[in-house]
């Protein structure tokens, strides 16, 4: 049998052809979609990038393997400690050895392990590409590595090839000449001219006036990306720019598939398609980052061709991306340790039933501090530390309602509030019951001065320029609420 795993950094299912986007960015991807299960209330448990793709390979949440930042302590999976055996048993139990335990020959074209020092990422895998821009990198650098090892294996059997693109995201870099595809056409957004006032005066990183986070400096060689955005008709640059990475990368996604078409095998091949998280795209105020532990941020696409299996269906049960390593277990009927928290929805894939969860809990530690719970129509949203956006300490959303997060109705359903809460503290009583450590590593993330990308040292540029761009009453909320003498 032979596995493709494509993985497209920073993808929103919105902005997907078959996720309902009235933009045509997904073409390629939309055919694969069609052929296999859709699943539509799909989320990493920890976002961003490092956490989301710590929790998938170690079938854990962050709170147990501990790698739930960008920096210091919580940047890195716990260790196993004293019993430790001659190898680490939470490599050999990594997502890509369960295919390595099925038999398969396994590859991995990717920068990620290096962008972030996560060497842990390659556990499993035979061989390792890597083209050496840390991330920094447009797809066509990637595509011919992969485009050559199926060309070279194109005779081999049981393979399972991961190739990770990272197109979507910041800053945007489709090259000049892809051009626009949407440049012509009608743009559509949520956000009208009254929410766009308000983005105007938001206060924190990321938002319509700094896109560069603290600021809006942007390098020349990204043309596509704003640094800021000052009238609502420049708006659409901000989608456009996202939207052509999107449709950029399911070109070259394409061009796999057009291989292994001409190479007889496509139709025995299992394809695996998914992201790490999603993108704020002015939810919560804040443009083009992964910055929250919301909806918008931790809802990924997850779509999975399977022969054999299940086509031509979606799913609508809430599931975790660390539920795939259990699912592919069973698929393969390889074991499954004890200690992973994933829960299976292989009967999904095998006869179509629904396998969902009641609830999730979402958790960033990166850009805020937050764990937030998922439940029926319903997000709750908890910040410890609001990364400098003044958000409240609780917030809840109707999103089935409101999709967008665009009002907080927690006045209104305090008893909603209530349930989200309970279902936070329930999901942190258990999983520390089965942690090895004492510490829920969000409290190393604060213990060791808060959120990796919100250090207080921002703050000595960024309140003078939020009294110089109009937003003198954010600075001094700031001041106010880190007690701060400048």
């Amino acid at each position: 049998m032979r596995v493709l795993f494509i993985d497209i950094d920073t993808l929103r299912p919105d902005h997907m052809g078959c996720y309902g986007y009235y933009r045509n960015t997904t073409p390629n991807i939309d055919k694969v979609a069609a052929e296999g299960v859709r699943f539509d209330n799909y989320y990493c448990s920890d976002a961003p990038c490092l956490p989301s793709r710590a929790a998938l390979v170690s079938g854990r949440f962050g709170i147990r393997n501990g790698a739930v930042g960008h920096g210091g302590t919580a940047a890195d999976m716990r260790l196993k400690g004293a019993d430790r055996g001659f190898r680490d048993v939470h490599d050999i139990n990594s997502l890509h050895n369960i295919f390595r335990r099925a038999g398969m020959y396994t590859a991995s074209v990717s920068t990620f392990p290096e962008r972030h020092s996560s060497w842990w990422f390659n556990a499993g895998f035979n061989e390792t590409y890597n083209v050496g821009d840390c991330g920094g990198e447009s797809g066509e650098k990637v595509l011919p590595v992969a485009l050559d090892w199926l060309e070279r294996n194109r005779e081999r059997d049981n393979w399972y090839l991961h190739v990770h693109f990272w197109d979507p995201h910041t800053p945007y870099r489709a090259p000049a000449e892809f051009g626009n595809p949407f440049e012509n056409q009608p743009f559509e957004t949520w956000i009208d001219e009254i929410e766009f006032e308000r983005h105007l005066h938001h206060t924190g990183p990321h938002c319509i006036n700094e896109f560069n986070m603290y600021d809006d400096k942007v390098p020349p060689q990204y043309p596509r990306m704003p640094g800021r955005i000052t009238e609502y008709s420049d708006l659409h640059r901000v989608f456009d720019g996202y939207d052509c990475g999107i449709a950029y990368c399911d070109s070259l996604v394409g061009q796999i598939f057009d291989l292994l078409k001409k190479q007889g095998v496509y139709d025995d091949t299992a394809i695996i398609i998914t992201s790490d998280h999603g993108e704020n795209m002015g939810e919560l105020g804040i443009y083009s980052e992964h910055g929250t532990a919301d909806h918008a941020t931790c809802h990924i696409p997850m779509i999975i061709k399977w022969p054999g299996k299940q086509s031509g269906i979606a799913d609508s049960g809430f599931h975790y991306n660390l539920d795939l390593a259990p699912t592919l277990a069973d698929l393969f009927g390889v074991a499954k340790p004890a200690d992973w928290d994933g829960e299976s929805y292989a009967a999904t894939l095998n006869d179509g039933a629904v396998c969902g969860r009641d609830s999730l809990v979402i958790s960033q530690q990166a850009h805020v501090c937050q764990r937030s719970a998922r439940f029926g129509d319903w997000l709750y949203i908890r910040t410890v530390h609001d990364g400098f956006h003044l958000f409240d300490r609780e917030m809840l959303y109707n999103l089935k309602n409101d999709p967008y997060e665009k009002k907080d109705v927690k006045a209104e359903h305090p008893e909603k509030c209530a349930e989200g809460a309970k279902i936070i503290l329930d999901w942190q009583e258990e999983m520390m019951k089965k942690s090895e450590y004492a510490t829920d590593p969000m409290w190393t993330v604060m213990r060791e001065g808060g959120p990796f990308h919100a250090p207080q040292s921002a703050l000595r540029d960024y309140i003078p320029r939020l009294e110089a761009t109009g937003r003198a009453d954010g600075a001094e909320k700031l001041r106010k609420k880190y007690k701060l003498k400048f």
